[in-house]
Protein backbone atom coordinates (compact mmCIF):
# COMPACT_ATOMS: atom_id res chain seq x y z
CA UNK A 1 0.00 0.00 0.00
CA UNK A 2 1.09 3.58 -0.56
CA UNK A 3 2.36 5.17 2.63
CA UNK A 4 -0.43 7.34 4.04
CA UNK A 5 0.22 10.39 6.14
CA UNK A 6 -2.65 12.30 7.73
CA UNK A 7 -0.95 15.68 7.50
CA UNK A 8 -2.01 18.50 9.85
CA UNK A 9 -2.96 21.81 8.31
CA UNK A 10 0.15 23.41 9.77
CA UNK A 11 3.50 22.67 8.19
CA UNK A 12 6.09 20.38 9.74
CA UNK A 13 5.43 17.69 12.38
CA UNK A 14 6.00 14.54 10.38
CA UNK A 15 4.83 15.84 7.03
CA UNK A 16 5.41 13.70 3.96
CA UNK A 17 7.31 16.43 2.18
CA UNK A 18 8.94 15.47 -1.12
CA UNK A 19 11.79 17.86 -0.37
CA UNK A 20 12.98 15.27 2.15
CA UNK A 21 13.23 12.74 -0.67
CA UNK A 22 14.84 14.62 -3.53
CA UNK A 23 17.45 16.29 -1.38
CA UNK A 24 16.44 19.92 -0.78
CA UNK A 25 16.75 19.53 2.98
CA UNK A 26 20.26 18.18 2.40
CA UNK A 27 21.19 21.16 0.24
CA UNK A 28 19.85 24.17 2.10
CA UNK A 29 23.02 26.06 1.22
CA UNK A 30 22.13 26.00 -2.51
CA UNK A 31 21.43 29.74 -2.53
CA UNK A 32 24.65 30.57 -0.68
CA UNK A 33 26.72 28.46 -3.08
CA UNK A 34 25.32 30.63 -5.89
CA UNK A 35 26.18 33.87 -4.13
CA UNK A 36 22.59 34.58 -3.10
CA UNK A 37 21.73 35.82 0.40
CA UNK A 38 18.56 36.17 2.44
CA UNK A 39 18.63 39.93 2.89
CA UNK A 40 15.91 42.13 4.40
CA UNK A 41 15.07 43.19 0.84
CA UNK A 42 14.63 39.58 -0.28
CA UNK A 43 12.57 38.84 2.82
CA UNK A 44 10.20 41.72 2.10
CA UNK A 45 9.98 40.95 -1.61
CA UNK A 46 9.14 37.27 -1.09
CA UNK A 47 6.87 37.62 1.94
CA UNK A 48 3.66 37.53 -0.18
CA UNK A 49 4.92 34.37 -1.90
CA UNK A 50 5.56 32.68 1.43
CA UNK A 51 1.89 33.14 2.28
CA UNK A 52 1.11 30.73 -0.57
CA UNK A 53 3.34 27.94 0.75
CA UNK A 54 3.44 28.37 4.51
CA UNK A 55 1.16 25.33 4.88
CA UNK A 56 3.99 23.24 3.43
CA UNK A 57 7.29 25.02 4.18
CA UNK A 58 8.11 25.84 7.82
CA UNK A 59 9.14 29.45 8.41
CA UNK A 60 12.58 28.36 9.60
CA UNK A 61 13.31 26.93 6.12
CA UNK A 62 12.03 29.84 4.05
CA UNK A 63 15.38 31.74 4.10
CA UNK A 64 16.89 28.83 2.15
CA UNK A 65 14.35 29.12 -0.66
CA UNK A 66 13.61 32.86 -0.83
CA UNK A 67 16.96 34.00 -2.37
CA UNK A 68 16.62 31.48 -5.22
CA UNK A 69 12.99 32.42 -5.78
CA UNK A 70 13.82 36.13 -5.85
CA UNK A 71 16.72 35.63 -8.27
CA UNK A 72 14.70 33.37 -10.58
CA UNK A 73 11.83 35.84 -10.79
CA UNK A 74 14.22 38.68 -11.59
CA UNK A 75 15.97 36.65 -14.29
CA UNK A 76 12.62 35.80 -15.90
CA UNK A 77 11.81 39.46 -16.29
CA UNK A 78 15.28 40.35 -17.57
CA UNK A 79 15.37 37.53 -20.13
CA UNK A 80 11.71 37.54 -21.18
CA UNK A 81 11.25 34.01 -19.89
CA UNK A 82 8.30 32.14 -18.43
CA UNK A 83 8.15 29.01 -16.31
CA UNK A 84 5.50 26.38 -17.00
CA UNK A 85 4.86 24.56 -13.72
CA UNK A 86 3.07 21.23 -13.74
CA UNK A 87 0.72 20.28 -10.90
CA UNK A 88 3.29 17.76 -9.64
CA UNK A 89 5.97 20.35 -8.92
CA UNK A 90 6.85 21.04 -5.30
CA UNK A 91 5.07 24.08 -3.89
CA UNK A 92 8.03 26.45 -3.86
CA UNK A 93 8.26 25.95 -7.62
CA UNK A 94 4.55 25.75 -8.40
CA UNK A 95 3.38 28.73 -6.35
CA UNK A 96 6.49 30.91 -6.19
CA UNK A 97 8.18 30.87 -9.62
CA UNK A 98 5.62 29.26 -11.95
CA UNK A 99 4.05 31.75 -14.36
CA UNK A 100 1.57 29.23 -15.77
CA UNK A 101 0.38 26.32 -13.65
CA UNK A 102 -1.73 23.32 -14.41
CA UNK A 103 -1.99 19.96 -16.11
CA UNK A 104 -0.44 18.94 -19.41
CA UNK A 105 -3.27 20.37 -21.51
CA UNK A 106 -3.21 23.75 -19.79
CA UNK A 107 0.56 24.01 -20.13
CA UNK A 108 0.45 22.97 -23.79
CA UNK A 109 -1.97 25.81 -24.51
CA UNK A 110 0.22 28.30 -22.67
CA UNK A 111 3.33 27.16 -24.57
CA UNK A 112 1.52 27.77 -27.84
CA UNK A 113 0.30 31.23 -26.88
CA UNK A 114 3.03 32.85 -24.77
CA UNK A 115 4.96 35.83 -26.13
CA UNK A 116 8.02 34.99 -24.06
CA UNK A 117 11.29 34.25 -25.84
CA UNK A 118 12.33 31.54 -23.38
CA UNK A 119 10.25 28.74 -21.87
CA UNK A 120 11.50 26.86 -18.82
CA UNK A 121 9.61 23.60 -18.39
CA UNK A 122 9.14 22.77 -14.73
CA UNK A 123 8.00 19.27 -15.55
CA UNK A 124 9.37 16.25 -17.38
CA UNK A 125 11.06 15.91 -20.75
CA UNK A 126 8.03 15.07 -22.89
CA UNK A 127 6.38 18.28 -21.66
CA UNK A 128 9.42 20.30 -22.72
CA UNK A 129 9.31 18.62 -26.12
CA UNK A 130 5.63 19.51 -26.43
CA UNK A 131 6.47 23.15 -25.70
CA UNK A 132 9.20 23.10 -28.33
CA UNK A 133 6.89 21.50 -30.91
CA UNK A 134 4.28 24.20 -30.36
CA UNK A 135 6.79 27.06 -30.17
CA UNK A 136 9.74 26.02 -32.36
CA UNK A 137 11.06 29.58 -32.58
CA UNK A 138 11.46 29.81 -28.80
CA UNK A 139 14.30 28.52 -26.65
CA UNK A 140 12.94 25.75 -24.41
CA UNK A 141 14.95 24.75 -21.35
CA UNK A 142 14.46 21.90 -18.91
CA UNK A 143 16.26 22.14 -15.57
CA UNK A 144 17.33 18.49 -15.62
CA UNK A 145 17.63 16.40 -18.78
CA UNK A 146 17.17 13.25 -16.68
CA UNK A 147 13.55 14.17 -15.85
CA UNK A 148 11.89 11.44 -17.86
CA UNK A 149 8.65 9.45 -17.60
CA UNK A 150 7.89 5.73 -17.31
CA UNK A 151 5.03 6.09 -19.78
CA UNK A 152 7.06 7.99 -22.35
CA UNK A 153 9.85 5.43 -22.02
CA UNK A 154 7.46 2.52 -22.63
CA UNK A 155 6.96 3.15 -26.36
CA UNK A 156 8.85 4.44 -29.40
CA UNK A 157 7.93 5.82 -32.78
CA UNK A 158 9.04 2.51 -34.31
CA UNK A 159 6.54 0.70 -32.07
CA UNK A 160 3.73 2.95 -33.30
CA UNK A 161 4.67 2.33 -36.94
CA UNK A 162 4.41 -1.43 -36.38
CA UNK A 163 1.04 -1.01 -34.66
CA UNK A 164 -0.28 1.00 -37.62
CA UNK A 165 0.85 -1.76 -39.97
CA UNK A 166 -1.08 -4.28 -37.89
CA UNK A 167 -4.24 -2.13 -37.73
CA UNK A 168 -4.35 -0.18 -41.01
CA UNK A 169 -6.90 2.61 -41.15
CA UNK A 170 -7.55 2.66 -37.38
CA UNK A 171 -7.01 6.14 -35.88
CA UNK A 172 -4.08 6.51 -33.49
CA UNK A 173 -4.56 8.65 -30.39
CA UNK A 174 -1.43 9.18 -28.31
CA UNK A 175 -1.31 10.48 -24.79
CA UNK A 176 0.81 13.59 -24.33
CA UNK A 177 2.99 11.52 -22.00
CA UNK A 178 5.03 10.41 -25.01
CA UNK A 179 8.08 11.55 -26.92
CA UNK A 180 7.83 13.86 -29.93
CA UNK A 181 8.85 10.88 -32.08
CA UNK A 182 5.75 8.98 -30.94
CA UNK A 183 3.49 12.00 -31.37
CA UNK A 184 4.80 12.35 -34.93
CA UNK A 185 3.38 8.90 -35.75
CA UNK A 186 -0.09 9.63 -34.34
CA UNK A 187 -3.25 11.17 -35.73
CA UNK A 188 -4.11 13.22 -32.65
CA UNK A 189 -2.90 13.65 -29.08
CA UNK A 190 -4.89 13.69 -25.86
CA UNK A 191 -4.43 14.39 -22.17
CA UNK A 192 -6.25 12.85 -19.24
CA UNK A 193 -8.46 15.96 -19.28
CA UNK A 194 -9.84 15.21 -22.74
CA UNK A 195 -8.94 11.56 -23.50
CA UNK A 196 -12.54 10.34 -23.69
CA UNK A 197 -13.59 13.32 -25.82
CA UNK A 198 -10.65 12.85 -28.21
CA UNK A 199 -11.32 9.12 -28.60
CA UNK A 200 -14.99 9.84 -29.35
CA UNK A 201 -13.94 12.49 -31.88
CA UNK A 202 -11.53 10.10 -33.60
CA UNK A 203 -14.20 7.40 -33.83
CA UNK A 204 -16.60 9.88 -35.46
CA UNK A 205 -14.03 11.32 -37.85
CA UNK A 206 -12.82 7.91 -39.02
CA UNK A 207 -16.34 6.40 -38.86
CA UNK A 208 -15.14 3.47 -36.82
CA UNK A 209 -15.85 1.72 -33.54
CA UNK A 210 -12.15 0.98 -32.94
CA UNK A 211 -9.50 3.45 -31.80
CA UNK A 212 -5.85 2.92 -30.88
CA UNK A 213 -5.02 4.72 -27.61
CA UNK A 214 -1.35 4.69 -26.54
CA UNK A 215 0.58 4.09 -24.32
CA UNK A 216 -1.16 3.97 -20.91
CA UNK A 217 -2.95 0.65 -20.42
CA UNK A 218 -5.04 1.86 -17.50
CA UNK A 219 -6.08 5.13 -19.13
CA UNK A 220 -7.13 3.09 -22.18
CA UNK A 221 -9.23 0.75 -20.05
CA UNK A 222 -10.82 3.64 -18.20
CA UNK A 223 -11.60 5.48 -21.44
CA UNK A 224 -13.13 2.30 -22.85
CA UNK A 225 -15.41 2.12 -19.82
CA UNK A 226 -16.49 5.74 -20.39
CA UNK A 227 -17.06 5.62 -24.13
CA UNK A 228 -18.05 2.08 -25.09
CA UNK A 229 -15.56 2.30 -27.97
CA UNK A 230 -13.33 -0.69 -28.67
CA UNK A 231 -9.85 0.38 -27.60
CA UNK A 232 -6.60 -1.10 -28.87
CA UNK A 233 -4.02 -0.41 -26.17
CA UNK A 234 -0.37 -0.66 -25.23
CA UNK A 235 1.10 -2.01 -21.99
CA UNK A 236 2.61 1.22 -20.63
CA UNK A 237 1.88 2.28 -17.06
CA UNK A 238 2.65 5.24 -14.83
CA UNK A 239 4.94 4.11 -12.03
CA UNK A 240 3.17 6.43 -9.59
CA UNK A 241 -0.46 5.61 -10.33
CA UNK A 242 -0.13 1.88 -10.93
CA UNK A 243 0.81 1.40 -7.26
CA UNK A 244 -2.59 2.45 -5.95
CA UNK A 245 -5.02 -0.40 -5.24
CA UNK A 246 -8.66 -0.89 -4.27
CA UNK A 247 -7.36 -2.28 -0.96
CA UNK A 248 -5.71 1.10 -0.34
CA UNK A 249 -9.10 2.77 -0.69
CA UNK A 250 -10.78 0.31 1.67
CA UNK A 251 -8.10 0.96 4.30
CA UNK A 252 -8.42 4.70 3.81
CA UNK A 253 -12.17 4.60 4.32
CA UNK A 254 -11.77 2.49 7.46
CA UNK A 255 -9.12 4.78 8.92
CA UNK A 256 -10.85 8.01 7.88
CA UNK A 257 -14.65 7.63 7.92
CA UNK A 258 -16.31 9.99 5.48
CA UNK A 259 -13.16 10.69 3.45
CA UNK A 260 -13.79 11.54 -0.21
CA UNK A 261 -11.52 9.58 -2.53
CA UNK A 262 -10.41 11.21 -5.79
CA UNK A 263 -8.46 9.18 -8.36
CA UNK A 264 -6.46 9.96 -11.49
CA UNK A 265 -7.44 7.93 -14.62
CA UNK A 266 -3.93 6.50 -14.88
CA UNK A 267 -4.90 4.40 -11.84
CA UNK A 268 -6.04 0.77 -12.31
CA UNK A 269 -9.74 0.29 -13.17
CA UNK A 270 -10.48 -1.30 -9.79
CA UNK A 271 -9.27 1.91 -8.14
CA UNK A 272 -11.52 3.98 -10.38
CA UNK A 273 -14.44 1.74 -9.50
CA UNK A 274 -13.87 2.23 -5.78
CA UNK A 275 -13.27 6.02 -5.88
CA UNK A 276 -15.86 8.75 -5.36
CA UNK A 277 -14.61 10.88 -8.26
CA UNK A 278 -11.98 10.52 -10.97
CA UNK A 279 -10.38 12.87 -13.46
CA UNK A 280 -7.26 14.68 -14.58
CA UNK A 281 -5.23 16.77 -12.18
CA UNK A 282 -7.19 19.83 -13.33
CA UNK A 283 -10.48 18.02 -12.67
CA UNK A 284 -9.29 16.89 -9.23
CA UNK A 285 -8.37 20.45 -8.29
CA UNK A 286 -11.69 21.78 -9.59
CA UNK A 287 -13.56 19.21 -7.49
CA UNK A 288 -11.76 20.15 -4.26
CA UNK A 289 -12.09 23.89 -4.81
CA UNK A 290 -15.75 23.75 -5.84
CA UNK A 291 -17.04 21.03 -3.48
CA UNK A 292 -14.85 21.84 -0.45
CA UNK A 293 -15.09 18.33 1.05
CA UNK A 294 -14.35 18.08 4.77
CA UNK A 295 -11.65 15.44 4.27
CA UNK A 296 -10.23 14.26 0.96
CA UNK A 297 -7.52 12.04 -0.49
CA UNK A 298 -6.05 12.52 -3.97
CA UNK A 299 -4.75 9.28 -5.47
CA UNK A 300 -2.01 10.84 -7.56
CA UNK A 301 1.49 12.28 -7.13
CA UNK A 302 2.39 13.67 -3.68
CA UNK A 303 2.84 17.33 -4.54
CA UNK A 304 -0.64 17.65 -6.00
CA UNK A 305 -2.21 17.76 -2.53
CA UNK A 306 0.29 20.41 -1.37
CA UNK A 307 -0.54 22.63 -4.33
CA UNK A 308 -4.32 22.24 -4.18
CA UNK A 309 -4.29 22.87 -0.42
CA UNK A 310 -3.33 26.49 -1.06
CA UNK A 311 -6.69 27.00 -2.81
CA UNK A 312 -8.68 25.05 -0.21
CA UNK A 313 -7.26 25.90 3.24
CA UNK A 314 -10.27 24.47 5.10
CA UNK A 315 -10.05 21.03 3.51
CA UNK A 316 -8.29 18.29 5.45
CA UNK A 317 -6.01 16.32 3.10
CA UNK A 318 -5.04 12.72 3.76
CA UNK A 319 -1.88 12.35 1.70
CA UNK A 320 -0.76 9.18 -0.08
CA UNK A 321 2.98 9.48 -0.52
CA UNK A 322 3.66 8.16 -4.02
CA UNK A 323 6.42 10.36 -5.42
CA UNK A 324 7.35 10.70 -9.08
CA UNK A 325 11.15 10.46 -9.06
CA UNK A 326 11.31 12.15 -12.46
CA UNK A 327 9.26 15.20 -11.49
CA UNK A 328 11.34 15.54 -8.34
CA UNK A 329 14.50 16.03 -10.38
CA UNK A 330 13.22 19.56 -11.04
CA UNK A 331 14.41 21.85 -8.25
CA UNK A 332 14.71 25.57 -7.61
CA UNK A 333 18.48 25.41 -7.98
CA UNK A 334 18.10 23.55 -11.26
CA UNK A 335 15.74 26.21 -12.58
CA UNK A 336 18.13 28.95 -11.45
CA UNK A 337 21.09 27.30 -13.16
CA UNK A 338 19.16 26.65 -16.38
CA UNK A 339 18.18 30.31 -16.64
CA UNK A 340 21.52 31.70 -15.50
CA UNK A 341 23.55 29.55 -17.89
CA UNK A 342 20.87 29.05 -20.58
CA UNK A 343 21.56 25.31 -20.48
CA UNK A 344 19.68 22.07 -21.08
CA UNK A 345 18.03 23.30 -24.25
CA UNK A 346 15.50 20.93 -25.79
CA UNK A 347 15.75 20.42 -29.55
CA UNK A 348 13.73 18.28 -31.96
CA UNK A 349 14.52 17.33 -35.58
CA UNK A 350 12.42 19.45 -37.94
CA UNK A 351 10.76 16.49 -39.68
CA UNK A 352 9.65 15.11 -36.30
CA UNK A 353 8.59 18.54 -35.03
CA UNK A 354 6.34 19.25 -38.04
CA UNK A 355 4.51 15.93 -37.85
CA UNK A 356 4.18 15.99 -34.06
CA UNK A 357 2.70 19.49 -34.24
CA UNK A 358 -0.10 18.27 -36.50
CA UNK A 359 -1.20 15.76 -33.88
CA UNK A 360 -0.93 18.21 -30.98
CA UNK A 361 -2.61 21.03 -32.89
CA UNK A 362 -5.54 18.79 -33.77
CA UNK A 363 -6.10 18.31 -30.06
CA UNK A 364 -5.79 22.02 -29.30
CA UNK A 365 -8.22 22.87 -32.10
CA UNK A 366 -11.02 20.83 -30.56
CA UNK A 367 -13.62 22.89 -28.70
CA UNK A 368 -12.46 23.84 -25.23
CA UNK A 369 -14.44 22.19 -22.49
CA UNK A 370 -14.19 21.79 -18.74
CA UNK A 371 -11.98 18.81 -17.81
CA UNK A 372 -14.28 15.82 -18.09
CA UNK A 373 -14.81 13.63 -15.04
CA UNK A 374 -14.59 9.86 -15.33
CA UNK A 375 -17.63 8.05 -13.97
CA UNK A 376 -16.71 5.86 -11.02
CA UNK A 377 -18.25 2.61 -9.81
CA UNK A 378 -18.28 1.03 -13.24
CA UNK A 379 -17.04 -2.52 -13.87
CA UNK A 380 -13.73 -2.83 -15.77
CA UNK A 381 -13.92 -3.09 -19.57
CA UNK A 382 -11.53 -5.27 -21.52
CA UNK A 383 -9.29 -3.73 -24.17
CA UNK A 384 -7.20 -5.32 -26.90
CA UNK A 385 -3.57 -5.15 -25.80
CA UNK A 386 -0.98 -5.07 -28.56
Amino acid sequence: MARIIDLPLTAGEGSCDPRAVHGTWGALDAAQRRGLAYTPEVAAETAPLYERVKHVIPAVEWPAYAPLISAINKMKRAKNAVILAHNYMTSEIFHCVGDFRGDSLQLAREAAETDAEIIVQAGVHFMAETSKVLAPEKKVLIPDMRAGCSLAASITGADVRLIKQRYPGVPVVTYVNTSADVKAESDICCTSSNAAAVVEWAAREWKTDRVILLPDEYLAKNVAAQTGIHIIAWHGRCEVHERFTAEDIAELREAHPGVIVLAHPECPPEVMAAADFAGSTAALQDYVVEKQPRKVVLLTECSMSDNVAQYAPNVDFVRPCNLCPHMKRITLEGIYDALAEMKHEVTIPENVQVRAKLAIQRMLDLPKEKPRAFATGRPPVAVELV
